[in-house]
């Protein structure tokens, strides 16, 4: 039987989108092409999907001398901690000049997931566009930064000889390379790392993501709300 756990999302990210079905889960795997087919005049239905498929997003190119992207260095992969905040870091991490979408960081942070993980990424091709934050990141040639903190979750399970799970904060800086700046990726994820054995590396198997509010831009401000009663042209 699958336990469920609960927890409180603490740090920076305090705006969180949560959904009513639960939360996002990244198995690697992509969303189900639907297709609803279309009704005759006759009432019977047509093969003809009234939803035509996505084109999908094109692969990015690979990195160049100018390219953003996390060096880490030596990480202990014998802990648990270290590993899934590697993971967050390197995943997180894009440089719009080469990735059309956060997919390339995805891949980049493969080597720290198991075989299984790493081959659904592999094998999974974006549908969709990346969206209008990430639009705003491109127009200014952005890459992003993060910061990763690990929190303490009171009822989550203890490590085993095999499974371990980590509750990460990620909060993040888009940089232009036009000198702008802006908001990154903000984000709770909820990491389980598996191993073969004691002394053997951890490897991301799987994660849960709930990610924060975008908050608005700085030339956007919040409708008026209220009376109008002070105005004295009234």
């Amino acid at each position: 039987m699958r336990r469920h756990f609960t927890r409180s999302v603490r740090g920076p990210v305090t705006a969180v989108v949560t959904a009513t079905t639960g939360l996002v889960l990244l198995s690697g795997c992509g969303l189900p092409d639907h297709r609803e087919a279309g009704s005759r005049s006759d009432g019977s239905t047509s093969q003809q999907p009234s939803i035509l498929p996505k084109v999908p997003v094109p692969s990015g190119k690979p990195l160049g001398p100018d390219a953003h992207v996390p060096d880490l260095g030596a990480v202990d992969d014998s802990d648990a901690t270290a590993v899934s905040k590697a993971w967050a870091e390197t995943t997180y991490s894009y440089d719009t000049k080469y990735d059309t979408s956060p997919h390339g960081a995805v891949l980049r942070g493969t080597r720290w997931c198991t075989e299984r993980r790493a081959s659904a990424e592999r094998r999974y091709r974006p549908a969709a566009g990346p969206g209008s934050e990430w639009n705003d990141w491109e127009r200014h040639q952005a890459w992003t930064t993060v910061t990763v903190s690990s929190e303490l979750v009171d009822d989550a399970p203890r490590d085993t000889e095999g499974i371990a799970y980590r509750s990460l904060v990620v909060a993040g800086t888009a940089h232009g390379r036009d000198g702008w700046t802006g908001t990154g990726p903000r984000l709770n994820a909820y990491v389980k790392l598996v191993r073969t054995a004691v002394g053997e590396p951890w490897r991301v198997d799987d994660a849960t993501v709930v990610e924060a509010a975008t908050p608005p831009k700085p030339n956007e401000s919040p409708e008026p709300t209220g009376s109008s009663s002070d105005d004295p042209t009234q």
